[in-house]
């Protein structure tokens, strides 16, 4: 469809309710911000609780009181900008109406961020202003819940007037997903990072230096190349990079291989395998790195047979860079996996019967149709493993002994007695290189080839079996990692059901009953156990952020596969940003980005699920982008031929056959959200403990026993979420016959 056709077509399909009614919409909701909530955030207090001084001449008014009676007239701006989209919005749609609401909401959105980002609780933030300007004899908090919703009503009233204008073919859905869009990942992403990465450029003394960012990367312990020369080791920069790219290829390879396994192999695989490959997922990082040394550590079982069997002495040979691989692979392989298996589900069965029918083989039509098919899933499932592995440092620091690399470096520099921010600062920007440069990689590789395979016509055909070749790398390679994966589990199911690990083996449930112990009190049931309000506060917070990093995800994936803008590569890095940064990093960027006004978030159980959020953004954009590429565009045209709205057409007819990348967006949020730890460590207080912080307290403690005994209990929740997630999201219903399932047989007429 041309793109005059599709923009007239947008045109027409909101007209049938009205093509003002979402500009109205944003309108009220700007002045209920004003009117009718409270501004500024009020310590140890919700704003529905302080609802009723919102009239009044408090800190708790709303935003018309606070500039009319508490002196912070800078709030005016806003409802200029206001004013200003209230005129456009009773013009008719077009050029006029646009230019109106772009300068509204632009000038009133605009104004309030500045002014909330310089002007704190003690008056002007920058000194220089200060100097300048003189004092301010007022300050302001945090925003509050008029301020967050006046503010996001100006910005959408401003991309609704970008479109108006013509761009984004005059789609306001687009347009306000684009900036919405936009604009979050630069507050919750961009700018804590870039205020946490600008310490790399600060010298000792806080001024701006690029030879201090220089001196802190340009070492030895970074760019060493003594393993090259005939030395022990490498720099940790070259460590990071031949890990990552390892467990990538190793992670792309073993999760096509289980994918394969579960939608084209033998039926009574399907399940087990399915429950077994998510496993490792479900599970706190130290608790493999715990099962791993039980099996390979100097007193491990391994060694222990091999010292009785063959006289071989124990050694630290699972220390090291062979130790971290095998539990990279074993935790992230998993997230191949789940990407992997829709990318496979979608590959559609009528193109490999094609090439049977030209006398092509089962191995020819595999190599030359299906895998090429796939490619886009293999990019990204790459993708994502090699950002995972440069930002893990779990698995380095329980396995890894002497073998260091970026992530470990920078967490000790933070929490270390050093503290220096500089220095992981810099080690961080090395890390984003490293990520920008895969990234590059992977676009360049994919170009703007066609890989769709959904299609709008019917397609009952029956997916070709393997090659046996295919089959027997299955059966030699992937079956060994699973029955692995079921000998690490059941040591670390063990460690919860035994006194204590290594000296008394008997049986008991006191690890549980000290964490989770119901007693029956005066007044009902009491939650004695010392763990359940961690594992709670983790349910609802994991609970809160999943869908929305789901929705989230996909909407972006949408955004940069269905659509064409400016900056759109940039739209895309900053997705993966967040990745790309150590999660330990993360936290602490959020601390200093969010420990004052205009967003007071610290303390909060809201800046966790924000981190839950962006942190685990990019999975859900990976999954997304590789199966919108395998759905055929000829399915938003006809929806937009058939006059449905851009919104319809992506909830009605494209999300429908996204099930598998939003059940892999799901999953992985709400698992990584229960089991994060780096990113978070920081940020919990006592009233919002984390099941993980509460965990590695036991560790800490030598409690093992109540911590193993904390996990199990976690893989079962976690394990009956993703059955439920399965369950309400259903499978994608392509139309295609079993293979068990009778053929067609025309009847004669």
């Amino acid at each position: 469809m041309s793109t005059r056709c599709r923009a007239s077509v947008s045109s027409i399909s909101p007209g049938r309710r009205s093509p003002n009614r979402s500009i109205w919409t944003c309108i009220v909701a700007g002045l209920i911000g004003y009117l009718a909530l409270p501004w500024y955030a009020i310590q140890d207090a919700a704003w529905y609780e302080v609802m009723p001084q919102v009239f009044g001449e408090g800190e708790a008014a709303n935003g018309v009181m606070q500039a009319a009676f508490q002196g912070r007239s800078w709030l005016y701006i806003g409802l200029i900008g206001w004013a200003l989209c209230l005129l456009g919005g009773l013009l008719r749609a077009g050029r006029a109406q646009g230019r109106l609401l772009f300068i509204g909401g632009a000038v009133g959105s605009i104004g309030l961020a500045l002014s909330g980002f310089l002007i704190g609780a003690r008056g002007w933030s920058l000194a220089v202003l200060n100097t300048q300007l003189g004092e301010l004899p007022v300050n302001q908090f945090g925003m509050g819940a008029g301020g967050f919703v006046a503010f996001s009503a100006l910005v959408l009233l401003a991309a609704f007037g970008i479109a108006r204008l013509g761009f984004f073919k005059g789609d306001l859905f687009v347009s306000g997903a684009v900036i919405a869009s936009g604009v979050l990942m630069a507050v919750f992403i961009a700018y804590p990072v870039s205020k946490a990465l600008a310490g790399a450029f600060l010298d000792e003394d806080g001024r701006w230096s690029s030879a201090a960012f220089l001196a802190r990367i340009a070492t030895e312990r970074v760019w060493g190349l003594g393993c090259l020369s005939g030395g022990v080791r490498c720099g940790v920069a070259w460590n990071t990079l031949m890990l990552a790219l390892l467990t990538a290829a190793g992670t792309t390879f073993l999760g096509t291989l289980m994918a394969l396994m579960a939608e084209r192999g033998s039926r009574r695989w399907q399940a087990p395998l399915r429950v077994l490959a998510l496993l490792p997922i479900i599970t706190p990082p130290f608790v493999v790195g715990l099962g791993l040394i039980l099996l390979f550590g100097r007193a491990g079982v391994v060694n222990q047979l091999l010292e009785s069997a063959f006289g071989i002495e124990p050694t630290r040979w699972f220390y090291g860079m062979p130790g971290v691989l095998v539990a990279q692979l074993f935790a992230f392989t998993p997230i191949a996996f789940m990407i992997m298996r829709g990318v496979v589900q979608g590959v559609a069965p009528s193109l490999e019967e094609a090439a049977l029918m030209l006398r092509a083989d089962r191995r020819r039509a595999f190599f030359t149709i299906t895998l090429p098919l796939i490619k886009p899933g293999l990019a990204n499932a790459f993708l994502v493993g090699f950002i995972e592995s440069i930002a893990d440092f779990g698995n380095p620091i329980v396995v890894g002994g002497q073998f260091s690399v970026l992530s470990t470096d920078i967490f000790f520099a933070i929490v270390g007695a050093q503290y220096d921010q500089g220095r992981a600062a810099s080690l961080a920007w090395v890390l984003t290189i490293f990520a920008l440069a895969v990234f590059a990689l992977q676009r360049g590789l994919l170009g703007r080839r066609s890989y769709a395979t959904v299609s709008g016509k019917g397609d009952a055909g029956i997916a070709m079996p393997l090659p046996d070749g295919v089959q027997r790398a299955i059966y030699c390679i992937a079956l060994p990692w699973i029955v692995f994966t079921v000998v690490v589990y059941l040591f670390a199911f063990a460690g919860g059901f035994v006194h204590t690990w290594g000296r008394d083996y008997t049986f008991t449930l006191d690890h549980f009953r000290k964490a989770f112990a119901l007693e029956w009190g005066q007044f009902g049931v009491v939650w004695a156990g010392t763990a359940w309000n961690s594992l709670i506060t983790t349910l609802k917070l994991a609970g809160i952020s999943a869908p929305l990093t789901a929705g989230l995800g996909l909407l972006i994936a949408w955004l940069l596969s269905r659509n064409e803008f400016r900056g759109q590569g940039a739209f895309e890095f900053a997705a993966l940003l967040a990745f790309a940064i150590p999660g330990t990093v993360l936290g602490v960027s959020y601390i200093l980005a969010f420990n004052v006004p205009p967003l007071e978030l610290t303390g909060t159980g809201l800046i966790i699920v924000l981190c839950f959020m962006f942190r685990n953004l990019p999975v859900g954009v990976r999954a997304g982008t590789a199966a919108f590429k395998q759905i055929d565009r000829s399915l938003d045209e006809a929806s937009l031929m058939l006059r449905a709205s851009t919104s319809q057409t992506l909830f009605k007819v494209v999300l429908p056959l996204l099930k598998p990348a939003l059940a892999a967006a799901l999953v992985y949020s709400f698992v990584r959200a229960m089991t994060t730890v780096s990113a978070v460590i920081f940020l919990v207080t006592a009233e919002n403990e984390l099941a993980t912080t509460y965990i590695i307290g036991r560790v800490g403690n030598g409690d093992y026993g109540v911590a193993l005994a904390y996990c199990t209990v976690l893989m079962i929740l976690m394990a009956a979420a993703i059955v439920l997630v399965q369950l309400v999201v259903g499978e994608r219903k392509l139309g295609r016959r079993r293979a068990d399932a009778p053929a067609l047989v025309p009847v004669a007429t």
